[in-house]
């Protein structure tokens, strides 16, 4: 091994020692994303092509049927069976509940397994401004940052025409003691975030929303190592609607109309049980969309937005969760028994008096919500996206016995003879 002292002077070469071996993730790219059109335009067909190309098989099946399953179970050696049998149980033991909080586990005796919280100790804020100040997802970004406890917060924002910052996110960047801030938008902001300048400071994490160009530069630096990591691509801003006849149509169309003002890109869909409502519903549209400044904006994406007629509502929640919409209101007659049934879903707001503008600005929850289906696998931003956790495992004698059989067991069914060495030496020199 290279030896190496750390101190002042020796630094630099100490941190060039620590260094990643360098890839080139374009090339990769490049060559993955033939294979990745291929299978979406050929299903297993190409499924099968590339398997035999690139692992000298050819597949007698994708799926492997339920009784290869069973019988592979009931061949497996007793004592590779128990090893499995008993991380299994140690695993569940310890992620039981969630693992929601830091606690301290003993997944067998002298086996204590605990999770350590630890702030993320840089990360760069995006907030959309220009023309349109965001100073609201400064505070949706900010706030939770600030309770995660991270050290180091850095906001990168676009100027107005006039070169400078609107005073309103200048002013809730001194509320929220974030002095770190930076006159500059789009995929250059993203950039100086992840790879650092001469003027602006290498994050760990960027996390806001942006346009399309942001959300690309944002894709791009996430999957290089030098990179930083990302909260989620963020899409044009949705709203779904279920609504039975109890409805009002008025304040229906008001929040489809708050949300189709963003811009011409925004989604919003309108399900319901009741016919006449939706008829009811879209002359609200064409009363209220007079007055909006944003008309023009506004009337063009509700002339391509969908309303849908249902049986019932369950029907509706069917179609909400697989349209998983950033917004979710539900304007029901029991909104709650309709939640029930929900699974994806951004943000939801229930009954008459939950406009989503509230979720906006003032309710409490976030409003840096997934898009585009995302919120099938993602929620949005919380304390929990400023944060990591740590696995710690401590181990008595007896609790490392109690494991020995199991891990050596596991390490040699893999083929990693170093792993089984290494709980044994420990046995073997004994006193």
């Amino acid at each position: 091994m290279r030896v190496l002292s750390y101190s002042s002077s020796t630094k630099s070469d100490v941190l060039a020692a620590l260094s990643r071996p360098k890839q080139d993730w374009v090339a990769y790219r490049e060559k993955v994303r033939p294979i990745i059109a291929a299978v979406r335009q050929e299903g297993d067909a190409a499924v099968r092509r590339f398997t035999e190309q690139f692992d000298g098989v050819a597949p007698a099946f994708l799926a492997v049927p339920r009784e290869e399953l069973s019988r592979a179970a009931a061949l497996l050696p007793r004592n590779l069976r128990k090893s499995l049998e008993t991380a299994c149980e140690n695993i569940l033991r310890f992620h039981q509940g969630g693992g929601l909080l830091p606690r301290t586990v003993e997944t067998q005796p002298g086996v204590l397994c605990r999770r350590e919280v630890r702030a993320i100790p840089s990360v760069g804020l995006y907030v959309p401004g220009g023309e349109t100040p965001l100073v609201s997802t400064l505070l949706m970004l900010g706030i939770p940052a600030r309770l995660a406890g991270v050290e180091r917060i850095v906001l990168c924002t676009p100027p107005g025409k006039n070169g400078a910052i609107a005073s309103s996110i200048l002013a809730a960047c001194e509320l929220l003691g974030i002095q770190e801030v930076f006159a500059i938008g789009g995929a250059q902001a993203i950039a100086a975030l992840a790879y650092g300048t001469e003027s602006v400071p290498k994050v760990a994490k960027i996390v806001g929303p942006g346009n399309v160009y942001v959300s690309a530069a944002k894709a791009e630096v996430s999957i290089d190592p030098a990179g930083a990591a990302i909260d989620m691509l963020a899409g044009p801003s949705e709203l779904m609607v279920l609504a039975d006849g109890s409805a009002r149509p008025a304040f229906i169309a008001a929040d489809l109309l708050s949300q189709a003002e963003h811009d011409s890109l925004a989604q919003v869909v309108l399900v319901s049980t009741s016919a006449e409502l939706v008829a009811a519903v879209e002359a609200e549209i064409a009363s209220q969309s007079e007055f909006l400044p944003r008309r023009r904006i506004a009337t063009a994406v509700m002339e391509e937005s969908p309303a849908i007629i249902v049986g019932t509502l369950a029907e509706a929640a069917e179609i909400a969760d697989y349209y998983a919409p950033e917004h979710l209101s539900i304007q029901t007659e029991r909104p709650e028994a309709v939640l029930a049934e929900i699974r994806n879903a951004g943000s939801v707001f229930l009954g008459p008096y939950s406009p989503e503008a509230v979720g906006d600005y003032t309710s409490g929850t976030n409003h840096v919500l997934p898009t585009s289906a995302a919120a099938q696998a993602c929620s949005g931003i919380g304390v929990g996206t400023f944060q990591k956790f740590i696995f710690v495992q401590e181990l008595s004698l007896q609790g490392l016995s109690r494991l020995r059989e199991a891990t050596v067991t596991l390490a040699r069914a893999e083929g990693l003879e170093a792993h089984a060495r290494a709980v044994d030496i420990r046995f073997s020199l004994l006193p």
